[in-house]
């Protein structure tokens, strides 16, 4: 018989066929159970502690996530996913762990049974075309200027969250500050840029009510001259500024050789009248106030007091950019090319602001950075509403209604890819039934009376009420989720499980190519003659 080649390196781990599938399926599965009891109102929170000694209180299913360090590649991927979902919708991150998790584990038993993970892939993919043809026919559509209907949507998407306890709150500050930044482009195309004109500040300290939505840009700095500089203007003409109004330095170090005591003179001159000259520049314009993010030297500052304008230096790149935004000034970036288009007029003019600010207050920091996790969610949920004025019932009740369709549709099914088709409607229940868990009710009670209501079709409102458990028309509570949250949540939890079943093979332990260590490689042998030979000790 002949001998087994070897190909790769010893030290190097190879992982390949059954063993691979079911290490993955037991880590995503693993992931998944880590936030399970995070879903819906009656959810657990998870304390985090960090590397530095930090405390995380939260039940955001991206935030408890992004503190774990994870080992395993296939949990990786995971985290990942819900990165994606929090990125793309900004809601949903639980619901796509735990729904990625569930379609891996049903997927064990075809593996078991020697099903080709093709098979099972192609069976996720025609469910997956399906649930979303489905999941249309439950949708309809709202109008997105009825604002106690946007109250609903923004409340029962964010009642999983701490915030829920404080009211209409946090859904007022989302509504208010996504409903100004939207900009409709046309040919049924609309943009909300959170990231880019939303900003929000929190500030230690008062009480959480008193946190609220101010129309324009806050940003804590003061002016560079405080006694002399007006801090309160009406109607400004703002200047934007990408670069420093001071001397320039040399780029790495400059040594000046001055050999009489004049050229020391001349040389403060020649200073002096490059800051003047940069400030004459931007005094024509006649500005209000100017705002650099670089840095602003003392007699710039004076020669710009003297002229009555205001001066704020080293801002932030996003924070000018909001200004920009809000005021319709252009960021310039040398002084000697200013335009009077450049030149910002519309700040004041706050019956048509383009740019928020969320001032947070709250008691401590712990309190805050959960707020704004809370908020973020928030305004994205009024976002996708805004994109996508469409609707599906929460609770539970738009998974039960599709898993229903696809029963009746996996009849029609030839082969064997019936049985992986009809696995999708099983992983599908597993977020009403974890809702009745996180609930305390009798889960396969609560479980076996939803499907009996959903199996004849005739209201697909139907779902799992998550403060009492109990089966109630989710129309009347008024509970809602944004169809754009729930068909990205339906896509990328089965993509993702498709992902992961592909994987067959598995190497560890590919280290990058090293130079060569200077030394035998070898551990050497004396024979007790040569103890003292330098070879002994390899430098």
């Amino acid at each position: 018989m002949q001998a087994p080649v070897l190909v790769l390196n010893e030290s190097i781990k190879r992982e390949t066929g059954c063993r691979v599938h079911r290490a993955n399926i037991q880590a995503s599965k693993a992931v998944a159970d880590v936030i399970r009891t995070t879903l819906g109102p009656r959810s657990m929170l998870k304390m985090l502690l960090d590397a530095s000694g930090g405390i995380v209180l939260t039940n955001d299913g991206n935030a408890i996530l992004r503190e774990l360090d994870v080992s395993h590649p296939a949990a990786k991927s995971m985290l990942e996913l819900s990165r994606t979902q929090d990125e793309e919708v900004g809601d949903g991150t639980t619901s796509v762990i735990i729904l990625a998790g569930e379609m891996l584990y049903v997927a064990e038993q075809f593996l078991d049974r020697q099903f080709h993970p093709t098979v099972i892939c192609r069976a996720y993919s025609k469910a997956l075309e399906d649930a979303v043809a489905a999941l249309k026919e439950v949708s309809f559509e709202i109008d997105v200027t009825d604002r106690s209907m946007m109250l609903n949507i923004v409340k029962s998407c964010i009642g999983t969250k701490f915030t829920t306890r404080f009211g209409t709150l946090i859904a007022d500050l989302a509504i208010d500050s996504v409903s100004t930044v939207y900009v409709d482009l046309g040919n049924g195309l609309r943009e909300v840029d959170i990231k880019k004109y939303i900003k929000v500040e929190k500030i230690p300290g008062g009480q959480l009510e008193d946190s609220q939505v101010l129309k324009g840009v806050m940003f804590n700095k003061d002016v560079v001259s405080p006694g002399k500089m007006r801090r309160r203007i009406l109607n400004p003409r703002i200047i934007l500024l990408d670069s420093p109004l001071e001397y320039k330095k040399g780029e790495n170090q400059t040594n000046a050789e001055i050999m009489k005591e004049e050229d020391w003179a001349t040389l403060l001159r020649m200073e002096e009248g490059y800051i003047e000259q940069l400030c004459v520049q931007i005094i024509k314009f006649k500005p209000d106030s100017v705002i650099t993010e670089k840095g602003l030297s003392d007699l710039a500052s004076h020669y710009l007091s003297k002229a009555g304008i205001s001066a704020i230096r080293r801002l932030r790149k996003t924070d000018n950019n909001r200004i920009a935004h809000a005021c319709g000034a252009t960021i310039v970036n040398r002084p000697e090319e200013l335009q009077e288009s450049d030149v910002g007029t519309r700040c004041g003019l706050f019956e048509e602001p383009k740019a928020f600010t969320v001032l947070l207050r709250g008691p401590s920091k712990d309190l805050l950075n959960e707020v704004e996790r809370n908020l973020a969610d928030a305004m994205g949920v009024a976002r996708n509403v805004l994109k996508d004025a469409r609707l599906v019932p929460g609770g539970g009740a738009s998974e039960m209604a599709v898993a229903a369709t696809l029963k009746k549709m996996s009849m029609s099914i030839e082969g064997v890819e019936q049985w992986p088709y009809r696995a999708v409607v099983q992983a599908l229940e597993v977020i009403p039934r974890t809702l009745a868990q996180n609930c305390g009710v009798n889960v396969i009670r609560t479980m076996t009376a939803l499907q009996a209501k959903h199996a004849n079709g005739e209201n697909p409102m139907i779902g799992i009420d998550g403060n009492t458990g109990e089966i109630t028309d989710m129309k009347e509570r008024g509970v809602w989720e944004s169809f754009g949250v729930k068909v990205q949540t339906f896509k990328t939890a089965i993509e993702a499980a498709c992902m992961l079943l592909r994987i067959d093979d598995i190497v560890s332990g590919i280290k990058k190519k090293q130079a060569p260590v200077s030394g035998p490689k070898q551990p050497l042998t004396s024979t007790g003659e040569d103890v003292n030979s330098e070879q002994m000790i390899p430098e």
